[in-house]
């Protein structure tokens, strides 16, 4: 497993992260004992950074990898996430500080490695008070770090000048290709890490899915997918799912012999040197075995780039709903 150093933190972290919101809710059930098996066989293929949130099961997610961390403490990074608890406000001081003490309970730490502020909305982004709370709880010793995940270019450009900004957290795959022209240089510039999500956007881009393909009622798959819970972004990465599905199986068809196609979709976002890290789920770690095979593949080729960038144009951009 290839590492790259995380924004400012100093830390190398492994190119290819675990995303921890499958071991909460929102993608059917993953049993305690699955969700050990699967942190662990993580760390067995050179995982070290691993995200997840304090709303994903409402901190049972946070809860299973406090049980993790112990074997691991010194060779790990946790990034979690808080502001959605009180969403969409008010935000004060002290809730965000009782937030993340909560989160360091559940993780059983001293402090946090990375906090990010969890999709907050813009303005209070924009007013930059969270910002200051932030550094003021660095230099108490509450967290080590600290960044943002966002949904749109808009916000993430809009905070990449607040001092000490570690990261940004966004939602960019094939389908969501806006990030390389409207952030991945000024992020370069400034030295912010950029940690993917949704890069098979919510398994699309695994390219296993069909147009009968169904999902449980409590997976988001199934009840987000227009959008009726939080951003529709955030599931199928804003697409409607059958253009999704009709676009995977074009994208198939450029997927190089030897290859699955969920590892070409994360070695395509691995091209981009402005990427830190990329943390896709897993519900079984077979999948994991698979996505952490990806740091090793060789770079796609030009040819491959120019094709998917103007399959994107033609074909995948007007389709996308959402904040983007």
């Amino acid at each position: 497993m290839k590492t790259r150093t995380l924004g400012n933190s100093g830390r190398s972290v492994s190119e290819i992260g675990l995303g921890c919101w499958q071991l909460g809710a929102d993608w059917g059930h993953v049993s305690e004992p699955q969700a050990m098996q699967i942190l662990e066989t993580a760390w067995e293929h050179g995982v070290t950074f691993f995200d997840t949130a304090d709303v994903y099961g409402s901190g049972r997610s946070e809860q299973l990898i406090g049980r993790f961390i112990p074997q691991h403490r010194d060779e790990i990074f946790v990034a979690t996430k808080v502001g959605r608890q009180n969403y969409p406000g008010p935000y004060t001081e002290e809730l965000l500080k009782r937030h993340i003490s909560d989160s360091i309970e559940r993780l059983g730490v001293d402090s946090l490695d990375l906090v990010q502020l969890h999709c907050v909305p813009s303005e209070v982004m924009a007013a930059g008070d969270i910002f200051d709370w932030l550094r003021e709880f660095k230099r108490d010793g509450l967290i080590k770090t600290f960044g943002a995940s966002v949904e749109s270019m808009d916000e993430a450009v809009g905070i990449l000048d607040q001092p000490e900004l570690t990261s940004l957290q966004i939602i960019f795959n094939i389908f969501r290709q806006k990030p390389i022209t409207a952030l991945f240089d000024q992020a370069l510039a400034r030295g912010v890490g950029i940690i993917v999500r949704l890069p098979l956007a919510s398994g699309l881009l695994a390219g296993k899915f069909t147009t009968e393909t169904t999902f449980a009622d409590d997976d988001h798959r199934n009840y987000n997918r227009n959008g009726d819970a939080f951003n529709v972004g955030e599931t199928f990465a804003g697409l409607p799912f059958e253009t999704g599905v009709a676009l995977a199986d074009q994208i198939k068809t450029r997927v190089p012999t030897g290859m699955t196609m969920a590892q070409f979709s994360q070695r395509w976002i691995l091209d981009h040197p402005a990427v830190t890290t990329v943390i896709t789920g897993a519900s079984k770690p077979s999948q994991v075995a698979d996505n952490t095979a990806v740091s090793d593949l060789d770079r796609l080729s030009d040819q491959t780039h120019q094709q998917l960038a103007a399959l994107y144009a033609s074909s995948i951009k007007a389709h996308i709903r959402g904040v983007y």
